[in-house]
């Protein structure tokens, strides 16, 4: 009986350019499987990931929460930006953030640890606790070779708090805060350094492929022609992204002999440009495998990140402070345009199964507040997207919790249905009043 050839996951093809080791990691390709096609040839899982998105300020509540609940639900103002994904995004409103002490936006990043934060001390706070992120990076880390990954877009981080919390969206614990990168250039080094040459020289990033040329030609033919084509478009993927990387500059010009690509000058940046690179390089980061954990820290929480690339001009936090603010809602609607053009990218992305980024992911979406002029966490809203791999429900749908206290709505289950999706054994999350250990059951998919 005929055995169909396997080769490993972590097959890379290698060559030297100008005396400098290259290496090209593979997308997953069906000789990487089990018979089935439904794990890896080791026996091992197709891979799930697990990201976090954080945007500051809050959001408009009557124009964002949607105005029925359950399946089909009606997308609202604020989340018709999303409407290209609609059957992945599950929204999650009336969510009630227990953190034990109220600041102004410091409390609201419990809901990406179930912890209340820790040194406080006027606005300068440490995290109290890992984040979800860094609890899935803890089970799944240790099958890729980053752990995890931490991207941003927007510098512009509050000036008037301090410490750790405000900072940083992922977190090891109160004293390791996992700083996001904001220069794509950077993050690329951070993710893929060890598999291409270092040196910033464009002659040498253009030949990497070439360099690879005889295993490329190896490797075909252990392949058969589906994956031969998966391995051509992959490859193509390769140059385009890093001559895109290459080209990305800011929407106003460079200073002399920049060092980054996210540069601004005068508070003007590129949010746009480096949230699609960003994202880019997330789903080849997923892709090949190099990570299934990542957290993105699109603008901070009470951050003036200014949107002029749409025409405003002030400061999205002092924008917040006016809820009849057009700006603001404006600001809203380019936040979640963003968040829906990384989406977009991974509801594109194809795995071997056939299955795209979004069925094999989980992303949890969040803000610092309810909404900023009041600074309240009680009504925290919360929007998962993907299902990773049926673990989440599929389609999407809308809970709102009753007010409290009819309903705690605790917005750690939302946090410990995350974390049991990647670690089963997990009995809780969080400690102290936001402490959770009830899963929520209706966000549960047929696989959970």
């Amino acid at each position: 009986m005929f055995k169909r050839r396997t080769i490993p996951r972590r097959t890379f093809l290698r060559g030297f350019v100008g005396g400098s080791a290259a290496v090209v990691g593979l997308p997953l390709l069906e000789a990487m499987l089990d018979n089935h096609g439904e794990a890896l040839a080791d026996g091992s899982p197709l891979p799930t990931r697990f990201m976090t998105w954080f945007f500051g300020n809050g959001v408009i509540l009557p124009r964002f929460e949607p105005a029925a609940t359950g399946a089909n639900y009606p997308l609202s103002e604020q989340l018709e930006p999303l409407a290209n994904v609609r059957d992945y995004v599950t929204v999650l409103t009336g969510m009630r953030n227990r953190c034990e002490v109220t600041v102004t936006h410091h409390e609201g990043m419990t809901a990406f640890n179930g912890y209340t934060m820790t040194e406080l001390s006027g606005l300068f706070s440490k995290a109290g606790g890992p984040t979800i992120d860094q609890l899935i990076a803890a089970k799944i880390g240790q099958d890729t070779p980053v752990a995890s990954i931490h991207l941003g877009v927007s510098k512009h981080l509050s000036v008037m708090d301090s410490g750790t919390t405000m900072h940083a969206l992922s977190h090891k614990g109160p004293n390791e805060p996992q700083y996001p990168q904001f220069n794509p250039q950077q993050a690329w080094t951070d993710l893929f350094g060890a598999f291409a040459p270092t040196a910033d020289d464009r002659a040498l990033r253009i030949s990497i492929l070439d360099a690879v040329r005889d295993q490329t030609a190896a490797l075909r033919t252990k392949l058969g022609t589906l994956d031969n084509q998966r391995l051509d478009a992959h490859l193509d993927g390769v140059s385009a992204l890093e001559k895109k990387i290459e080209a990305t500059a800011p929407l106003c010009a460079l200073p002399e002999k920049p060092t980054e690509t996210n540069t601004d000058i005068n508070g003007v940046e590129p949010v746009t440009a480096v949230n699609a690179v960003m994202s880019d390089l997330l789903v080849y980061a997923f892709q090949c495998d190099i990570t299934r954990v990542a957290s993105m820290l699109f603008h901070g929480g009470a951050a003036e990140t200014v949107f002029s690339e749409i025409g405003v001009w002030s400061g999205h936090h002092n924008n917040s402070h006016n809820p009849n603010s057009g700006d603001l809602h404006t600001g809203i609607l380019h936040i979640m345009g963003r968040f829906a053009d990384m989406l977009e990218k991974f509801k594109a992305s194809i795995d071997i199964d056939g299955k795209n980024l979004l069925d094999t992911s989980i992303i949890y979406c969040s803000s610092d507040c309810a909404e900023g002029w009041t600074h309240s966490i009680q009504r925290q809203p919360v929007i998962l997207a993907g299902h990773g791999r049926n673990k989440l429900i599929y389609p999407g749908i809308h809970v709102q919790a009753a007010p409290y206290p009819e309903s705690d709505g605790n917005i750690s289950d939302v946090l410990l249905t995350c974390l049991q999706a990647f670690d089963p054994s997990a009995t809780s999350i969080g400690a102290g009043a936001p402490m959770s250990t009830t899963p929520m059951e209706a966000i549960m998919g047929t696989d959970f």
